[in-house]
């Protein structure tokens, strides 16, 4: 090939055009303007940024906007609202919406035209990302880490991969209350009747409504009060409940139950696993790592490990990982596995972006601002434990409040729920008077009166009530129960 041909090649190969069908985009343009019905083919997955021709995309945004309200979308009623003095070559706007219903196709094609402009948007849109990263990457400042390139282009992947855009922007108010409505329907045909989801304690569910979607749930107490034990149990509960529903895209959602995500930075998976399979088959924990137990009980753990590994709980046990890191392995997570469910152990033990962590204060508000935003992004309910401060411990009354979490007020400012654990007999237990005094009968009658108790404190939530509620408590196997209800219980004799 002659040398200037070859440089031709070359120089038109640089300025290739951005993938785009304007043959489709008319198609269906003109099949929406002539039988309205068209619209519903598409509406649920195209939305008017799809289109490539900014004209395009005014006109289906328009047409959509009508129809939505109920009226009529044609060349006569739509042309009002473009502009009247702008020419699509030699003809008028007016003209050229004529023409494109008179050229229309049928609504049996409609579906297949809007997908085709719907993989070229997002083919554009990768385009834009795969361009940004090699910009990025050969003018990136020196202070910018490689990894911190990595986290923003997978974030934009996940976004594209999850709703076929990443610019954001409003959301019509008549979406919103489609979705209120849908959430509600949900609701009532969930089990229990639960807007959120179950944690598996029933007086939980009744003061929360279940775990809502796109909530971060901030569980606190000191520690020996059980944050952990709670969390695992909640985590068993949802994963075993989980029961998929196929949806109109051959996706899998959950319609009870849920994936859990359950980032332990304390605890090594195999304690994880420990504590779940103590409280499942009453053995203590002690027991199983001793390796003092009976045949019997050999068979449960066995039967309850089988059961376990059916579980979609996934555990990753990185310790001092950072809210970055965090990010990017939820979103590959929920990408490859799916994600209903998100538990953190716990905040202290995370690291925020920045290498300066002398200022801990904001290192902790950006990890839970983070957390939210990750929270809203994913569109799943993040429990993420939290340590209070010591000064709990010097007051007469230990109940935690909200002005005992530690280290920072970002933890209330952006938890949508605030949960604290108490248990009252640890601090019984703790100061025992002398035997055969008036205050040890006093004492032990306080004692039986909290033994095998625990209360969850609603200290804040932004959708509901806040308020106590009380659990059965089992400290031998850590498991949180619903107490039976007095009026239930069989006659006492004593």
């Amino acid at each position: 090939m002659a040398e200037p041909a070859r440089k031709f090649e070359e120089e038109a190969a640089l300025y290739r055009e951005a993938p785009g069908n304007i043959e489709a985009e008319q198609a269906l343009l003109g099949a929406i303007l002539v039988n309205n019905d068209a619209y519903y083919v598409v509406h649920d997955f195209l939305k008017a940024d799809h289109f490539l021709e900014s004209l395009h995309r005014d006109i289906f945004a328009r047409a959509s906007e009508m129809i939505r309200m109920g009226k009529i979308a044609t060349p006569v009623t739509i042309k009002t609202f473009l502009p009247a003095n702008e020419k699509v070559g030699d003809i008028t706007v007016a003209q050229y919406l004529a023409r494109l219903a008179a050229e229309a196709t049928t609504v049996i094609n409609a579906s297949d035209y809007g997908r085709a402009i719907y993989d070229l948007a997002i083919r554009r849109s990768l385009i834009r990302i795969g361009e940004d990263m090699v910009n990025i990457a050969f003018d990136a400042p020196l202070d910018m880490e490689p990894k911190a390139q990595i986290e923003d282009a997978e974030r934009r992947l996940f976004e594209l991969a999850e709703t076929g855009r990443y610019d954001g922007g409003f959301q019509a108010f008549t979406d919103a209350v489609t979705l209120a409505v849908e959430m509600a329907t949900a609701a009532k045909d969930r089990d229990g009747g639960l807007s959120g989801i179950s944690t598996g304690i029933i007086a939980l569910d009744r003061q929360l409504g279940g775990l809502q979607r796109s909530d971060l749930i901030v569980l606190a107490g000191r520690p020996a009060m059980g944050k952990t034990s709670l969390v695992t149990n909640l985590a068993f509960n949802i994963a075993a409940a989980f029961e998929p529903a196929d949806q109109s895209d051959g996706t899998f959602a959950a319609k009870n139950g849920g994936v859990v995500g359950f980032f332990s930075l304390e605890m090594s998976a195999e304690q994880l696993a420990t504590r779940i399979m103590s409280e499942q088959t009453e053995i203590s924990s002690s027991k199983i790592r001793r390796g003092t137990i009976n045949e019997t009980e050999l068979v449960k753990l066995i039967a309850c490990s089988e059961t376990m590994q059916r579980l979609p709980l996934y555990i990753d046990q990185t310790g001092g990982i950072s809210i970055a890191q965090l990010a990017a392995r939820a979103r590959r997570l929920k990408r490859q596995r799916g994600l209903d469910v998100m538990m953190i152990d716990y905040i202290q033990l995370m690291q925020g972006s920045s290498k300066n962590s002398q200022n801990r204060v904001q290192e902790i508000t950006e990890i839970t601002t983070g957390l939210k935003a990750l929270a809203k992004e994913l569109n799943v309910p993040i429990i993420a434990l939290s340590q209070l401060s010591r000064q709990v411990e010097n007051r007469e009354d230990k109940h935690p409040q909200l002005s005992d979490l530690r280290e920072s007020g970002s933890i209330e400012q952006d938890a949508d729920v605030v949960l604290f654990v108490y248990r009252e007999e640890y601090y019984l237990s703790n100061k025992e008077p002398k035997h055969g005094t008036p205050e040890h009968l006093t004492w032990e009658q306080e004692m039986n009166e909290a033994r095998g108790k625990a209360e969850v404190i609603v200290a804040k939530q932004r959708h509901g009530p806040t308020g106590t509620v009380p659990l059965a408590f089992q400290a031998e196997f850590t498991r949180f129960t619903d107490l039976a209800d007095e009026a239930y219980l069989p006659e006492r004799f004593e």
